[in-house]
């Protein structure tokens, strides 16, 4: 088993890296296509005893590499047809400002993304909705209504021919 390196990264933030190993990557993968995997299926597929694959799961959800076990749903089977990528460019910089957006992404259920990005534009949301009509209600009463957004730029999601969870482990 590899050892752990803790790293800082930008703005105080800190995370620990571990190094890992084939049996490592193999129980990684194996927990992406199915987290809810017994310890005894998962150890014989990636070729360890229960108890040392154990240690090992535990280990990397101890340094955060696992952060959480969940289940994927079907937006579609849930009513959420219509799916959109919004571009947002703040009026102003302030700590206010970013803070008021920060708060909002985190409450709204609708917003499955948000990332800061360079460019034009400050923010990508990655948006779910029930149809245009919800869609324009979320852009018009919750997002535009905040009073820090400048532009918002749509792109509906027309047809996904990717959608993965999956980090690639090389």
């Amino acid at each position: 088993m590899g050892n752990a390196i803790l790293v800082y990264a930008p703005y105080g933030i800190k995370f620990t890296m571990l190094d890992i190993d084939d049996f490592d990557r193999r129980i990684l993968g194996e927990l992406q296509r199915d987290a809810t995997l017994t310890t005894q299926d998962l150890a014989d597929r990636v070729g360890l005893s229960p108890s040392p694959c154990w240690r090992r799961v535990r280990r990397m959800q101890e340094t955060g590499m696992i952060r959480a076990q969940v289940v994927l749903l079907d937006p579609r089977a849930l009513g959420l047809d219509a799916m959109a990528h919004i571009h947002v460019s703040l009026l102003d910089h302030t700590e206010a400002t970013i803070a008021r957006f920060d708060d909002f992404v985190q409450r709204s259920d609708q917003v499955l993304e948000c990332a800061s990005i360079t460019g034009s534009d400050d923010y990508v949301l990655k948006v779910v909705a029930q149809g245009p009509e919800d869609l324009e209600r979320f852009l018009m009463r919750d997002l535009l209504a905040l009073g820090v957004v400048r532009s918002s730029t749509t792109h509906f999601v027309l047809r996904q021919t990717k959608a993965t969870t999956a980090l690639p482990l090389r």
